[in-house]
């Protein structure tokens, strides 16, 4: 797969060229994934590594955006952390599909500081790609639908930018239909 072009007024570079703008497990994942190539970085201001934010800093659509959270499924006393990608435009439902693929009496999102140190990337920053072995990384249908996404480096001051279809390429990757539900108009 070829570099995607990328969307919004950023500064899109291969990103195995720019090891300096990814977190140590992503730059590590992209130089031995074979599609590595075909992701791109841009640098960005941390202030704006929030979605709202670099959506309205560098018109890069918010339906090109996708988030990945980490979650913990939980069932007596045994703990499963897994990551879950959705479009930026919908949430994850925690509650009930990942609850349900993760076989949990309950799921919930991993506290902030368990979540960095289990990934080794910053809060906000986490990303699908370079995640710990063996976690499941369940992707919604549309993220894999997409021509192109964005998503986080590891860091808070840049941006990956890779075809839908590799997020659910990834190691671990599982493409869940509804996994992205919409967010209740305000």
């Amino acid at each position: 797969m070829s570099v995607p072009t990328a969307p919004g007024d950023l500064p899109w570079q291969p990103a195995r060229e720019r090891p300096d703008l990814l977190a140590p497990p992503v730059a590590a994942a992209l130089s031995a994934w074979e599609h590595g190539g075909a992701v791109v970085v841009a640098a960005i201001d941390p202030a704006v590594a929030d979605t709202a934010a670099l959506v309205t800093a560098h018109a890069v659509p918010a339906s090109a955006c996708a988030n990945c959270v980490v979650v913990a499924g939980r069932r007596g006393e045994a703990e499963r952390l897994a990551a879950c990608v959705v479009l930026a435009t919908t949430r994850t439902d925690v509650n009930g599909l990942v609850r349900r693929a993760l076989d949990a009496r309950k799921a919930s999102f991993a506290p902030q500081e368990r979540a960095v140190a289990a990934t080794g990337m910053e809060h906000g920053g986490i990303t699908p790609v370079g995640l710990p072995g063996g976690w499941r990384l369940l992707v919604d249908a549309a993220v894999a639908a997409e021509p192109v996404v964005v998503v986080g480096s590891g860091l808070r001051r840049s941006k990956l930018a890779l075809p839908g279809a590799l997020v659910a390429a990834l190691p671990g990757a599982e493409v869940v239909p509804g996994l992205g539900q919409p967010v209740p108009a305000a």
